[in-house]
């Protein structure tokens, strides 16, 4: 059996304690990998002065797979975001978050099955603000035809292979007539290309309420930066919440899988955390590694073990904690 090598990035808060829970998992389906774990995150600044040091970039590069757990960003000030400086030093461009129905955890809805497919490194997380004068700052949104046309690509050939049948460019090129409308452009350019797949464009204040109102109507969703973020948490909402929902940091060299919620220190050390999410973000890894019949095995565990009330964790209404939620899903894989 092959092995392969991975870097593994604990996180802060309960990210060690849902990262650990997923490598159990993932040696529990008989999958051979070599970890790397590496430091990164609040936690460590005061050791190396930057949440992401130059040893984990380096261990990524090396590897080109990472599986990293929440890290913590400070509100208002402090470091730049971790998340951020990763996606960007590796050239992270795609953030690809799945989002469908969890058989067994009820919702709003049922037959949610789509993709939010993210522009992940320019738009208003450019990072790129000053103060003009006091009490006034500056914050630029920058988009290009390189980035923008690299995204929509990623949409349009994503949706091919994975038997999608439409995508979806949201936007607000109504009232920001540059910025967004050269990324519609980008995305009409794209999907030109692509006669097999269905194309349509949705103003993104719409495109939230539309979300809310039926979300089986959307299947790929493509969005710059900043929309992506807000609207692939509130697409999380639709099918149970952050805690379910698995998330890809995907560019041209390296790729990284991680959890999409926070840190959460309030609950770090009680393990109770579900660890849910990252379960499934490290199945989306092992599909990347071509590991496709242990995805499928894990996953599988993972539905099944959910669909008894009796095996969730307390934030979808169950009895578990941490550490009996992941044995339950350990039996299931049997």
């Amino acid at each position: 059996m092959s092995s392969h090598s991975v870097t593994l990035i604990p996180g802060d808060g309960i990210g060690p304690e849902v990262t650990g829970a997923a490598l159990s998992v993932i040696e529990a389906a008989g999958v051979q990998i070599d970890w790397e774990p590496v430091e990164a995150g609040a936690e460590v600044v005061a050791k190396y002065g930057t949440p992401v040091p130059d040893h984990v970039l380096h261990s990524i590069r090396g590897n080109n797979v990472a599986l990293k757990g929440p890290i913590g960003t400070p509100v208002g000030g402090g470091f730049r975001s971790a998340n951020v400086t990763m996606r960007q030093a590796l050239e992270l461009y795609a953030s690809v978050r799945p989002v469908k129905n969890v058989p067994g955890v009820e919702t709003r809805f049922d037959g949610v099955d789509l993709i939010v497919v993210r522009e992940n490194t320019e738009g208003l997380y450019s990072g790129l603000e000053h103060r003009v004068a006091p009490g006034i700052v500056e914050s630029l949104k920058i988009v290009t035809e390189a980035a923008s046309l690299r995204i929509s690509e990623y949409a349009f050939s994503m949706a091919r292979r994975e038997g999608r049948h439409e995508v979806c460019a949201v936007h607000k090129a109504n009232i920001m007539k540059l910025s967004d409308g050269l990324f519609l452009e980008c995305a009409r350019k794209i999907a030109s290309r692509y006669p097999d797949i269905e194309y349509r464009e949705i103003i993104i204040d719409n495109c939230a309420m539309q979300l809310v109102k039926d979300p089986t109507a959307f299947d790929v969703l493509l969005l710059e930066n900043l929309y992506g973020d807000i609207l692939s948490d509130l697409c999380a909402g639709l099918v149970g919440g952050l805690g379910v929902v698995p998330g890809a940091n995907i560019g041209a060299d390296c790729a990284l899988f991680e959890a999409v919620h926070g840190s959460a220190p309030d609950i770090a050390g009680k393990r109770i955390a579900n660890p849910t999410a990252i379960i499934l973000s490290a199945v989306m890894m092992l599909r990347h590694l071509e590991e496709e019949a242990a995805a499928v095995k894990i996953e599988n565990a993972i539905f099944a073990t959910l669909a008894d009330p009796a095996k969730r964790t307390g934030d979808l209404g169950g009895p578990l904690g941490l550490d009996d939620f992941t044995q339950a899903v350990v039996d299931a894989l049997a």
